[in-house]
């Protein structure tokens, strides 16, 4: 019996188990929990017992993950279909380290970019750098999509308690009204844009640039790049110096730790920038050297691997009680299905089990008057991820943050419990119903409980916090996939819908006619 057919008599033999009982047990939450720098991850509310966690270290050491990381942490080119190194988490490591790739140390170039966004960022704050008439930039307009955007956008959404002077906005979708929006309340004179594409050839995010370039009215001094494409940014008119670039071994998605981040640096300082590199560069040791029994994001990849392949649960809710992380579900979307959303190994085989579960989610409390109705009483099981600060940032609004704490801890109580029939209908007697309409009620408010959740809490969404948790994210994507035996690294889902945008283009602008399937022509009917 293999690995995951143990795995599978596993669950089969305890599919009675109540993880309300598991939850009675002395020692529960300090055996089915872990730490790493004020990070807590605690899993003791899903139904796993020792032996299942046990089975699924072993399952974890079976597929070679350690060899994974520490491949990756190497410099090897573990991104076979590109023939790249992955090696975002060098982005975030110390002056002191040497990462080699293709014989060479990547470090030196990567702190000496750091120290030019850094330099960049405090000329900007300072005013010493300044708009084409002479006085300081106000606002800056970052223009990307995917990674170039959905990370930078969240992470400075997150880290707002710490914004200076500049105010930073996002432009993403290609639809007119995202950029006439952002644009409509910031005045030209007084902006900076910051054009965020690798190959400066991205389409939407190049259409969005030469919209925001006409809003300039022709200003000089206002343009910044994220790219490695120099002559295609200097046939835009952006200077080389206000052109920041990054290899090829850091991925869209994965890339918010350096130059792609540089709103985030402008928003927060590079003094808080770097705290949140510290961070990912914590969560790297912290994953690199602990125990598989202790070690945060092999615990939380092995959880998700129980739940999607082993218990067939088909998607994942991350449920922030931060306000302030609205933007980490639409972020971990692209960091988890963009990475992990793959049919094929990385020899070209099918893969033998469902891989990439959906990932979804809204801030709580929001969330509880929205869509928990279906995550509590639904015919679907979906194990949820909280995540709680144990402070805010608002000392004279802590009544609100410990109602927020009760809310959290009491959805994933709920769902761990449930309420029973019997439960419900002495609730419904307390009313006053009796006979068939109290049985009626009664079977509205029953809860099946035995749901499964993680929280993971820390004492305050700090810069240093942040960086953790999204290296925490980062490495349980990696975990899943190479489990899994997938490339995480590449995107090729992505392509097939592009190339078939261009083509449709002319079609749209009527230039071209003929050759289209009957609904999509119709459909073109329709709208053109």
């Amino acid at each position: 019996m293999d690995i995951w057919e143990q795995l599978a008599a596993y669950r089969a033999a305890h599919e009675g188990r109540k993880i309300a009982d598991l939850c009675t047990e002395a020692g529960r939450f300090s055996g089915f929990s872990a730490t790493s720098d004020g990070l807590v991850l605690d899993y003791a509310k899903t139904n796993l017992c020792a032996e299942g966690r046990a089975l699924l270290l072993d399952l974890a050491a079976h597929t070679g993950v350690a060899a994974r990381r520490d491949a990756m942490f190497a410099g090897e080119k573990i991104n076979q279909t590109e023939g790249r190194a992955v090696l975002h988490t060098a982005l975030r490591a110390p002056k002191s380290a040497r990462v080699m790739v293709d014989g060479q140390d990547v470090m030196p170039e990567i702190h000496a970019t750091l120290g030019r966004m850094a330099a960049f960022a405090e000329a900007l704050e300072s005013g010493a750098i300044t708009a084409s008439d002479g006085a300081p930039f106000s606002d800056v307009v970052n223009i990307g999509i995917g990674g170039s955007d959905l990370g930078p956008a969240m992470a400075t959404r997150a880290l707002s308690p710490y914004a200076g002077r500049l105010r930073v906005h996002f432009v993403s979708n290609v639809d007119g009204a995202d950029i006439a929006d952002v644009l409509a309340g910031l005045d030209p004179a007084r902006t900076l844009l910051i054009v965020a594409s690798k190959t400066f050839t991205t389409i939407e995010t190049m259409t969005n640039a030469a919209t925001a370039k006409a809003w300039l009215g022709g200003r000089k001094g206002h343009l910044a790049a994220v790219s490695t494409a120099r002559d295609k940014t200097s046939a835009f008119g952006i200077p080389p110096d206000r052109v920041f670039g990054f290899e090829d071994w850091v991925g869209g998605r994965y890339s918010l730790w350096g130059p792609i981040g540089l709103p985030i640096m402008l928003a927060i300082g590079p003094q808080n920038f770097a705290d949140f590199l510290a961070g990912g560069h914590a969560m790297d040791q912290h994953f690199r050297t602990a125990a598989p029994a202790d070690n945060l994001p092999l615990l939380l990849g092995l959880v998700g691997i129980w739940h999607s392949n082993i218990c067939g649960y088909a998607t994942r809710a991350v449920l922030p009680y931060d306000q302030r992380l609205c933007r980490l579900p639409a972020y971990l979307q692209q960091l988890d299905m963009e990475s992990n959303g793959k049919g094929v190994t990385m020899e070209g085989r099918a893969v033998a089990r469902a891989s990439g579960p959906v990932v979804w989610g809204e801030p709580g409390t929001n969330g509880q008057h929205a869509f928990y109705q279906l995550i509590h009483q639904g015919t679907a099981v979906v194990p949820c991820e909280f995540l709680i600060a144990g402070e805010g940032h608002e000392p004279d609004l802590s009544h609100q943050h410990d109602l927020l704490i009760a809310n959290c801890l009491a959805q994933s109580r709920a769902l761990m419990l449930g309420r029973d029939m019997d439960a419900a209908r002495a609730l419904m007697a307390a009313k006053g119903l009796s006979g068939a309409e109290l049985e009626r009620q009664a079977a509205h408010r029953i809860f099946p409980g035995n749901r499964p959740s993680v929280t993971l809490a820390y004492p305050k969404l700090t810069p240093f916090v942040l960086g953790q948790i999204i290296a925490l994210y980062e490495h349980r994507v990696f975990v899943e996939a190479a489990i899994w035996g997938i490339n995480a690294f590449d995107q090729w889902g992505v392509e097939l819908g592009k190339e078939l945008a261009v083509a449709l283009l002319p079609h749209v602008a009527g230039e071209a006619a003929g050759g289209l399937d009957d609904s999509t022509a119709g459909l073109l009917g329709v709208l053109k």
